[in-house]
């Protein structure tokens, strides 16, 4: 006779497989879900065999799912959003408290809102402290221990942290404007700004004068300038997603300028809550492609 009794799903390996399918490969779902590879490995291939059938198969580095994993992976999403749901409004007051969370001003504008979405989402009973400053002080406060999580711009030769992206720093100009060609050349300048001394040590060794004839006290008063046409501004690849800036194009006589990284800090003693947004915080591309343009 055929056994009626009730199956129960595992959620972890539910929740492994969701993550796989996801991020598209066992390497990064392993990181997200603070886990080992074969640990990952194992749960999907249990769950392969309390269904009998294929779920996911290689694909170049990373998976692709089968027809019966993508039937699967509908259910899956809705069954760990509800058991997350329930968990965290139901009892685990580790989820309850305050993180603390610094992040540079330029990093803000294009990544951070899609970050605090995604955990509040997740941990809808978590309070966020946010620091948004220059990378040099938020690494002080992270030093002193008010911040848990953090993320920096930092040259990749000094950079302590977890790198999660780097490039070459890039020269930014507004739409078009030829600014650049102007000498002195006029630089938008925040005077803590960390890419500031970087752009003047490239410029004089090229042999290009400058001047700084617009001051910034906050981020939004210098992309203000840039936008304007005013001047030209130094960062991270990524800014070429602001509206209104472009990158200087590489006949416009500006010289290279070196790499910079996109750091994350976590403290040793983080809570579980600060954990876990590192972990939606690794997850973010910062890949300047796959940004949407941004007012």
């Amino acid at each position: 006779m055929p056994c009626n009794s009730p199956r129960n799903l595992d959620m972890s390996a539910l929740r492994s497989f969701v993550t796989v399918a996801e991020l598209g490969g066992v390497t990064r779902a392993a990181e997200r879900l603070n886990l080992t590879q074969s640990a990952v490995s194992m749960q999907l291939k249990r769950l392969e065999t309390a269904f009998d059938q294929p779920l996911m198969q290689r694909h170049g580095r990373g998976v692709c799912l089968t027809s019966e994993g993508e039937q699967l992976l509908g259910y899956g999403r809705r069954m760990v959003k509800l058991n997350d749901e329930t968990w965290n409004r139901m009892m685990h007051e580790a989820f309850e408290r305050r993180v603390s969370f610094g992040v540079p001003e330029d990093i803000v504008r294009p990544y951070v809102t899609g970050m605090l979405r995604d955990f509040v989402g997740a941990f809808p009973r978590a309070r966020i402290n946010m620091v948004s400053s220059i990378s040099h002080l938020l690494l002080k406060q992270f030093e002193e221990g008010s911040i848990e999580v953090m993320l920096t711009t930092e040259p990749v030769a000094t950079g302590a942290g977890e790198c999660l992206y780097r490039a070459p720093l890039k020269w930014y100009v507004g739409r078009d404007s030829e600014i650049f060609r102007q000498r002195p050349l006029p630089l938008a300048a925040k005077p803590d700004c960390i890419f500031l001394p970087v752009a003047r040590a490239a410029l004089e060794g090229a042999g290009i004068t400058w001047e700084t004839p617009y001051q910034a006290n906050h981020w939004r008063d210098l992309v203000a300038f840039v936008s304007a046409g005013l001047a030209v501004e130094t960062n991270m690849p990524y800014m070429a997603k602001i509206k209104d800036w472009h990158e200087v194009p590489a006949e416009g006589g500006l010289p290279s300028l070196p790499d910079f990284g996109v750091f994350l800090y976590v403290r040793e003693d983080a809570s579980p809550l600060a954990l876990q947004l590192a972990g939606i915080i690794r997850d973010v591309n910062f890949d300047p492609a796959a940004i949407a343009p941004r007012g």
